[in-house]
């Protein structure tokens, strides 16, 4: 007897909101970052103790740990910046903080504090080094107004420098397990360079599958972080080191074979399964610091213009094999790279540009707003000693901080993680708590609440708890009372004052950080195109259209002079794209995860940022086209006018963004 199959409910879809709460990011364990921790928060606390100043010493630490939360992963130089420029934010508002706290009354200091928020929100949105700078300033200043002390505010600014400081020598100066086959100070720069190649062979392989748009983003964040790494601060304008000067060569090497990449990405034809092997010796070489040995012979005969016309997949073949031969020469070279490779390409006035900007402005204020209430609360209920006797109201406002910042994650996921991280993590120290001995005790806790940092970064609740603890251990090695149930209820509430805040109507039109980054990208997209298939002296043709097919280059191109000049200039334009791109995608990802009635105002946005990288993937295509054969086929120009009119179309309903204009 055949029984029908019982038919189940569906079960109801996650909303995106809740569903990212539970996101959390898979790398492996960073042990080097979580030696440094160890060595950081605790013993700076300890030192302080041994010195008979613990109220410093509990400074030093905080600056350690907030230095904890941005150290990544990348070059050593790097992290001075990363590291260096929020801390010095950080003292620089702990210092008004404390002036500020000791000579002003309830009201002109909420004032200041507001004052202050408006100032860093706007800062934050100029990229992730602003916005750390801007979290600590006023993280820094709420911990200086809302915790008394009878050290001049000069030598709290100085205990929390300290701090990150030492941080940042531990960063500079120990390196990482497994590096010292090499010159350890290049350590992470080799990782990240290595990290490209890695992603060009993987998005080769990838090719005509289903996976190889994840891959070809994956390349545009290995790019990112190695240029990153290899961007930091320098005394002289040039490399001063061999190994230094091969990083950039190899770095400089990898630029056109991810564009070759690319192109055989957008051609969609699978490719042999040996065109991933030079790539994956490169990264070999890469991370031993040697020399890549034989790499694969050329794929396709160079001879012949039909078979060149044949199909696009060819030249974008043939362009693989050019990359790897260069590379190959710049790997036994060790020449330096073009200066405009290695960094981003922002002016002070694109700064200001961005801070002033309307996604600037809309979250500078939601920061003033939440941190001057958040102040003006916290204060009220600390004159009515509503949570207990202590001296300190800081944690509310400093709280109200990290919430309000949207590149932490969407609005309701990051209420949420603080409430669940924040609960976790004062149960977690109540229990801790009755039984450590003190003041050992204590600081074995934040030597290992710091070890455990660089891991909790992953996810937002993790990270809380963690600090919770290191926190609320802190508070209690000072000298105050145990105070638990005091930060829940100081959490809760400002998970309620963000979550109003930020529904809230604002001047202007919603969304406005999300607007700003599309138009960042839609601008270098149109700067690359214009290059690619702009006027003679900006890139290959005469002009664009079916006027691009009638110019023919020269059939082979050769690394020097004007040429290179050129070909630095459009590599360079290409990484401002697509890490533009990338942004935005990054933006409009949180954005859409956000509440129902947040997330509409931002509705459409994919579809622009999809358009946006189907134009610069096709513009990719059409550059190694015309490396190769000097004109563009039938499919590149259609193409092209499918996305630049699929743009058109986005623009007339509506998405004001500055689009690329077919000439």
């Amino acid at each position: 007897m055949n029984r029908s199959p019982v038919s189940r409910p569906a079960l109801p879809a996650v909303p995106p909101w809740l569903a990212h709460a539970f996101r959390a990011q898979r790398e492996p364990v960073p042990w080097n970052a979580v030696c440094r921790g160890a060595l950081a928060a605790g013993p700076a606390l300890l030192a302080g103790m041994l010195l008979g100043r613990t109220a410093l010493g509990v400074l030093a630490a905080i600056g350690a740990m907030l230095a904890g939360i941005n150290d990544r992963p990348g070059g050593r130089r790097t992290s001075v910046r990363r590291l260096g420029v929020p801390a010095s934010a950080g003292a620089a508002g702990l210092l008004v903080g404390t002036y500020a706290g000791q000579g002003l009354t309830a009201v002109p200091l909420t004032l200041v504090l507001t004052a202050l928020g408006l100032v860093a929100g706007g800062v934050s949105a100029v990229g992730p080094v602003a916005s750390a700078a801007g979290t600590q300033l006023l993280v820094a200043a709420a911990v200086g107004a809302g915790m008394p002390a009878a050290d001049p505010g000069w030598q709290r600014a100085l205990a929390f420098l300290a701090g990150a400081g030492w941080l940042l020598v531990l960063r500079l100066a120990l390196p990482t397990p497994g590096s010292l086959a090499g010159d350890f100070r290049f350590d992470g720069e080799r990782a990240a360079v290595a990290g490209v190649y890695d992603a060009i062979a993987a998005l080769v392989e990838a090719v005509g599958g289903a996976h190889a748009t994840a891959r070809r983003a994956a390349l545009t964040a290995a790019l990112d972080h190695a240029q990153d790494a290899l961007a930091g601060p320098r005394l002289r304008g040039h490399a001063a080191s061999a190994a230094e000067r091969r990083l950039h060569a190899r770095f400089a090497a990898a630029l056109p074979l991810a564009e070759a990449a690319t192109a055989l990405c957008w051609a969609g034809e699978p490719v042999p399964a040996r065109a991933a092997r030079g790539p994956r010796r490169l990264a070999a070489a890469v991370r031993a610091d040697t020399g890549p040995g034989p790499l694969p012979a050329p794929h396709l005969p160079r001879t012949g213009l039909r078979a060149r016309e044949a199909a696009p997949v060819l030249p974008a073949l043939r362009a693989l094999d050019d990359a790897l031969l260069r590379a190959a020469e710049a790997f036994d070279r060790g020449e330096g790279a073009h200066r405009g490779l290695l960094g981003r390409r922002r002016s002070p006035r694109r700064a200001l540009r961005a801070a002033f900007g309307a996604g600037g402005r809309e979250y500078g204020l939601r920061v003033a707003l939440c941190f001057g209430a958040g102040a003006a609360i916290a204060q009220a209920l600390h004159h009515a000693r509503w949570y207990g006797s202590h001296a300190h109201w800081y944690w509310l406002p400093a709280t109200a901080v990290f919430l309000v910042k949207p590149d932490l994650g969407p609005l309701a996921s990051r209420v949420l993680c603080r409430a669940a991280g924040t609960v976790l993590g004062a149960l977690v120290f109540a229990g801790l708590a009755a039984l450590l001995p003190r003041p050992a005790g204590l600081v074995a806790l934040v030597a290992v609440c710091g070890a455990l940092i660089p891991v909790a970064t992953r996810h937002f609740a993790a990270l809380t708890a963690v600090v919770t603890v290191l926190v609320l251990a802190l508070i209690m090695a000072g000298g105050e009372p145990q105070a638990s149930a005091g930060r829940i209820g100081e959490t809760l509430l400002a998970c309620a004052l963000v979550l109003v805040v930020g529904h809230l109507p604002m001047p202007g039109e919603r969304g406005g950080g999300v607007r700003d980054r599309l138009a960042a990208a839609g601008g270098a997209a149109h700067a690359y195109l214009l290059h690619v298939l702009g006027p003679p002296g900006h890139g290959h043709a005469a002009g664009s259209g079916d006027r691009a097919e009638a110019r023919v280059l020269p059939e082979r191109w050769t690394w020097g002079g004007a040429e290179s000049e050129d070909r630095a200039e459009r590599w360079a334009l290409r990484r401002e794209a697509y890490r533009t791109l990338a942004e935005a995608r990054t933006a409009i990802s949180h954005a859409a995860a956000e509440l129902p009635s947040l997330a509409r105002h931002t509705e459409g946005t994919d579809a622009v940022a999809e358009a946006l990288e189907r134009l610069v993937d096709t513009t990719t295509a059409c550059a190694v086209h015309l490396d190769d054969t000097g004109r563009l086929t039938p499919r590149h120009l259609r193409r092209l006018r499918e996305a630049l009119g699929e743009l058109e179309r986005l623009e007339r309903r509506g998405v004001r963004i500055p689009l690329p204009v077919a000439a």
